[in-house]
């Protein structure tokens, strides 16, 4: 996208607003864009004031001018030029999700036309909570054996109470050689244990014959020192 000024903004802003009943002005106070309806008989506005403020694109300083504004009054916006391409919508998408959590509207200003694009009011967050990847969470953590893992690795492989169940059925077959599905599940505690080795996630286990497995070249060099 070319060189953009915030100042590129206000027209279409304005117009967007006046469009809307609202009286528009800049550089009211601290902020970018106010907008007032019409004044009661005390001279004060009728309405809650809007405010938007104008950046060239999304920054923590943008949601921070803007979060500052909330003390001011609830109707607040942040305005940003309309970008094109699959990278500006994921960054509009997660932007958005942002946004809707502390409670501001977006604006999108298309430059070429002026258009005003209305992506989100002001509201209140009222987060919802799924109840499946919530208990999908639990019950790793309740399946999972001690803590293996780090708080906050990247690029390891993170140790899941499927792996750890994994690497029972591999130390059975290790010790054992090869052995029916029921056999290892018998042994190790592991419920699922020929489902596992069927389905073979981790290209550790191979099939022999008719419910039995073996332990392959892979996941030989795989075990990990048992632990208990």
């Amino acid at each position: 996208m070319p060189s953009v000024r915030e100042t590129e903004l206000y027209a279409p802003i304005k117009a967007f607003l006046e469009g809307q009943g609202y009286e528009v002005k800049a550089e009211v106070g601290p902020a970018d864009v106010v907008a007032c309806r019409a004044a009661g008989i005390a001279g004060e506005a009728e309405d809650d004031p809007v405010i938007v403020e104008l950046k060239t694109g999304f920054s923590l300083a943008l949601l921070h001018q803007a979060i500052d504004r909330q003390a001011i009054t609830d109707a607040v916006y942040i305005a940003v030029p309309r970008g094109t391409g699959r990278a500006f919508q994921r960054a509009l998408a997660s932007n958005l999700k942002l946004a809707r959590r502390l409670g501001l509207g977006v604006l999108r200003v298309r430059l070429s036309d002026g258009f005003v694009e209305p992506h989100l009011d002001p509201a209140p967050y009222q987060p919802r909570q799924s109840k499946v990847r919530r208990s999908r969470l639990l019950r790793e953590f309740a399946r999972r054996v001690g803590d293996p893992n780090t708080g906050g690795s990247t690029r390891t492989t993170i140790t899941t109470a499927y792996r750890q169940d994994a690497q029972r059925c591999a130390h059975h077959l290790h010790r054992h050689g090869p052995s029916r599905g029921a056999d290892v599940a018998r042994a190790t505690g592991v419920a699922r244990a020929t489902r596992m080795m069927a389905d073979d996630h981790y290209g550790w286990f191979e099939r022999v014959e008719r419910g039995v497995y073996a332990l392959t070249p892979k996941g030989q060099a795989a075990l990990e020192p048992e632990k208990g």
